[in-house]
């Protein structure tokens, strides 16, 4: 590449594609330059170049483990460069320098260094967007916007503040007191006049009375600031994790579980402690600081003045290094939820990890990530660390300029000794809360770059919304109708034209290769996805007018791969009616012949399956699986490929529990032996996104068309892996009713 660029153009930032147009694996690389793309594959005689133009515009989406990145102008797409999801990072990185660029080609200068700013050695610091989504600089105004999980407790809130503004003002009173204990009784003593014991007992207990007043007041403010803030951040993950429930698949499907857990985790608990602690102690601060400037003016304007000296420092100070601060928090915690992330995937994969002795591996990773969050927070603690110490010495400094113009004016005669030790105790507080309010800014930036995660979360809007005035179907009888349905991922289309009609209690059955757009139908009918064209009619109603939950408590689901929850048996069972009484229980367990093997369990229906189900195998977790969709007695069934992945003996055992489960109910199956669904009434061809053909099996079979082709195809494959090949089909259905006979015997 280094031979095709031009005088001073230096590549700027690039992505390693590993697909060709076809999917197939082939090495290739984008780069970005100063001033164009340029781009290669294997096999490519030439290099592609794409100038930089103020149209040009640079996407990526990605569908199904294959991500695409697509370079488009005015007149519509110039490139395609396919990749898998392992190069989504660098892809991101890709984009926003890429948009970078185009600013500073527009603005018509480079910013120092810009040609050296090689976005994947760094460019996650430098570049949020190179972290994989593009992310907007957290700013302090975003925690104003907490106010509507505080305002149910503004009353308690405003409690806090007067209890605040109370401790302030009893902690200005010793120092107020002092001055006449020095000018009227020590000094006095120390020339040679008696000490005045009523005098001495009235300041002592003021001063005593002052201590314990502020002691009071500051407990009361602690525990009522610190119930509150408990409170807020309850309402804060709860609204959180209603709404991350409320997003579509689509929404977690481009996440990491590890992300999300830190969002509402520890991003909740940081503003917990901003809260509690720091959030009425700024205001507490910016009171004392006020109260006692005007207190040091009315005794003395001019020494005032000068104790007031290193203020415009340290504002100055504080303004410079929030930025850098907010920044760097930022980089922070999306660093801190790399390492979340690796734990979120390795502890749920750990048979997997154990399968393929990939422990040094997985340590690696997590050794990586933890390196990494040690570097960003190295780079943050060198500017807070210089930050600190120097508002001590700026304010130390304060502390000696006083001492030398008090001396000065005390020589004078200007003042008293009193009212410079008077000047010394208020100073002392002034610069404590100063040097409170300076640390206050790391909290601050934390607290605010938590706030912008967790409403990065908040202002996602689902892309499966609920109806404005939803219908409310009293009773479903199972009718599905689909009106020339379309679907789109981005802007790829995997879906069209599709108009079927399934009647109530009537099992349909859908067939296609892999990629035909069987699990997408599905998900729509699911309502996991919306429709991109036509509509899906349920009893003759749009769903997207019904409720989504009253929806999808008609369906009842059965995956390939179920996924049961950690708890008993019992309770994994009942999850979509969880007010279920033990004989429903039991009674849905014997109807999915899963009662048997629940029995056998040391403590039968109260046993603990382990996460995911990991303490039973996979036939007996699918039975569960069915036990779940019949407990709801739902009107509509899903099957999708329910026994794929089972042997034979086990296949038979589920076989018979979908009987009684299929039973009576409008039942959409997907299956990968499609013997399997030659009883329903109709089975659905799909071909890339349409229906191709439908009837019965027979029917199918007789017309020799995309149904015949497939059987074909399948039967040949059985046949190579029993160790030899049927020479026709009608053999092959001749041995798959041989076997069907064995079974009922």
């Amino acid at each position: 590449m280094e031979a095709r660029l031009g005088e001073n153009e230096t590549p700027l930032a690039w992505l390693e594609t590993d697909l060709d147009a076809k999917l197939r694996f082939s090495r290739g690389i984008v780069v970005l330059t100063t001033w164009r793309l340029l781009a290669r594959t294997d096999g490519d005689a030439e290099w592609q170049s794409h100038a930089l133009r103020p149209e040009s515009r640079l996407t990526r989406r990605d569908h199904a483990g294959v991500g695409s990145l697509e370079l488009f102008d005015d007149e519509g797409r110039l490139a395609l460069w396919r990749y898998t999801l392992g190069q989504d990072g660098a892809a991101g990185c890709l984009i926003g320098r890429f948009a970078r660029q185009k600013e500073i080609l527009a603005a018509g200068a480079f910013p120092p260094g810009a040609e050296q700013a090689i976005c994947p050695d760094g460019g996650q610091d430098e570049y949020p967007v190179c972290g994989g989504e593009a992310l907007t600089p957290p700013s302090t105004w975003t925690l104003f916007r907490l106010w509507r999980f505080a305002r149910p407790y503004r009353w308690r809130l405003f409690a806090g503040f007067l209890l605040s503004l109370a401790t302030t003002a009893a902690t200005l009173v010793p120092p107020y007191l002092t001055m006449p204990l020095m000018d009227e009784v020590l000094i006095p003593f120390q020339n040679g006049q008696p000490i005045d014991t009523g005098r001495t007992t009235l300041y002592l207990s003021g001063l005593l009375g002052a201590a314990a007043l502020a002691w009071v007041l500051g407990w009361a403010r602690t525990f009522l600031l610190a119930l509150v803030s408990e409170r807020i951040g309850r309402d804060l993950r709860t609204a959180t994790y209603e709404h991350l429930l409320k997003l579509s698949q689509e929404y977690f499907g481009g996440k990491r579980t590890g992300d999300l857990m830190a969002r509402i985790g520890s991003e909740t608990d940081r503003i917990n402690l901003f809260i509690s602690l720091h959030f009425l102690d700024f205001a507490a601060d910016v009171l004392m600081i006020a109260m006692t400037t005007v207190i040091l003016v009315s005794i003395n304007p001019w020494l005032a003045l000068v104790t007031l000296l290193p203020l415009p420092l340290i504002v100055f100070l504080i303004h410079g290094v929030r930025e850098k601060l907010r920044t760097g928090f930022e980089r922070a915690d999306r660093v801190w939820a790399e390492v979340t992330n690796v734990l979120a995937d390795t502890i749920p994969g750990i048979r997997v990890v154990k399968a393929f002795a990939q422990e040094r591996r997985e340590a690696a990773r997590f050794r990586a990530a933890n390196q990494r969050n040690l570097e960003v927070n190295d780079r943050v603690n060198k500017i807070w660390s210089l930050f600190g110490p120097t508002v001590t010495l700026l304010t130390e400094t304060g502390l000696l300029i006083i001492w030398a113009f008090g001396i000065w004016q005390i020589a004078r005669r200007d003042i008293s000794v009193g009212v410079l030790t008077a000047f010394l105790a208020y100073i002392g507080r002034f610069y404590t809360r100063l040097d409170s309010m300076s640390r206050i800014v790391s909290v601050t930036q934390k607290a605010a770059a938590g706030a912008k995660r967790i409403f990065d979360v908040l202002d996602h809007v689902s892309s499966v919304p609920e109806a404005a005035n939803p219908v409310h179907l009293a009773r479903v009888e199972g009718r599905i109708e689909l009106r020339d349905v379309g679907f789109r991922y981005g802007t790829r289309r995997v879906a069209r034209g599709i108009s079927l009609t399934i009647e109530p209690g009537e099992m349909v059955g859908l067939v296609g290769h892999s990629g035909s757009g069987k699990s997408t139908l599905v998900n729509l009918i699911c309502r996991f996805h919306d429709v991109s064209e036509g509509a899906i009619l349920i009893d003759g109603v749009d769903i997207r007018a019904l409720p989504v939950a009253e929806y999808r408590k008609n369906i009842g689901l059965v995956l390939q791969e179920p996924f049961l929850f950690f708890g008993t048996i019992a309770e994994n069972i009942a999850y979509g009616k969880p007010d279920a009484s033990r004989e429903e229980i039991v009674a849905a367990a014997r109807a999915a012949r899963a009662h048997e093997f629940i029995l056998r369990l040391p403590h039968g229906y109260d046993s603990l399956v382990g996460e995911r189900g990991q303490a039973l195998s996979g036939g007996e977790c699918q039975r569960i699986s069915i036990a779940r969709a019949l407990l709801i007695d739902p009107k509509i069934l899903i099957l999708d490929e329910a026994t794929s992945s089972v042997d034979t003996a086990t296949e038979k055992e589920i076989q018979k529990a979908l009987d009684n489960l299929v039973r009576g109910r409008t039942t959409i199956a997907i299956a990968h032996r499609l013997s399997t669904l030659r009883e329903a009434s109709r089975l659905v061809v799909l071909e890339r996104g349409r229906v191709a053909e439908v009837g019965r099996h027979d029917a199918l079979m007789a017309r020799k068309g995309h149904y015949y082709r497939l059987y074909q195809a399948q039967a040949r494959n059985a046949g190579e892996e029993n160790g030899s090949e049927p020479e026709s089909v009608a053999d092959m259905e001749s041995v798959e009713n041989m076997e069907n006979t064995e079974n009922r015997h």
